[in-house]
């Protein structure tokens, strides 16, 4: 990595350390909820800050309102991911290009596009999930041409998943549970992909 490339990145983590804080400022308007659907959308297909950041304080606040608010970031996630498979099928050059270099992933994504005939269903399924950038998997799969049918299930099945978990985990436990769900939460999502698809393939072998 050379000065050039070292420098691109410190921009890009200043530029996302602002929008974060940006994002999270938006929890205490008026219009956060608004706010939420249009992360949600955006964080799908091109935006680097993840919905949790607005929906973790809008259910402490308010956790009478959990599930309205898992609803309207999953729904707001799935058109925004249909975005993200447009621009991978249709606007490759122009739009998924720059997308993917500014997110450090255009180099492998010929990778992703090898193996998302065997596994593209799994692929949105573990980015859904897991705190992989989901906007890169929407752009695949429209660049790969996975199914749109498979596309928008597997999105439905893995975002309706995540984002319940969230919201109900904070309507359950309150504030004390929110360390967890930021710092590990993520990683059993991981694991759990990990282990579900190992079960997979274990039982392909056997018979």
């Amino acid at each position: 990595m050379d000065v050039r490339d070292i420098e691109r990145d410190i921009r890009r983590m200043s530029m996302i350390r602002r929008l974060y804080d940006w994002t999270m400022g938006l929890a205490a308007t008026r219009h956060a909820e608004r706010m939420l659907a249009a992360v949600s959308f955006m964080e799908s297909s091109f935006f680097p800050i993840p919905p949790d950041v607005l929906l973790i304080p809008m259910v402490l606040a308010d956790k009478a309102k959990w599930l309205r608010y898992a609803m309207v970031c999953t729904v707001a996630s799935i058109v925004g991911a249909l975005l993200g498979y447009a621009i991978g099928m249709f606007l490759y050059e122009q739009a998924a290009v720059p997308l993917l270099e500014f997110y450090g992933y255009l180099d492998k994504f010929d990778e992703f596009r090898a193996i998302f005939n065997d596994w593209g269903w799994w692929f949105v399924l573990i980015a859904g999930l897991t705190p992989f950038p989901y906007k890169v998997i929407t752009i695949a799969s429209g660049a790969a041409g996975l199914s749109l049918p498979i596309f928008i299930v597997a999105s439905i099945v893995s975002r309706g998943l995540r984002f319940l978990i969230v919201s109900g985990l904070l309507f359950w436990f309150g504030a004390p549970i929110r360390v967890f769900i930021e710092k590990y939460l993520g990683l059993l999502f991981t694991l759990f992909v990990v282990l579900l698809l190992g079960g997979f393939v274990a039982l392909r072998y056997v018979f």
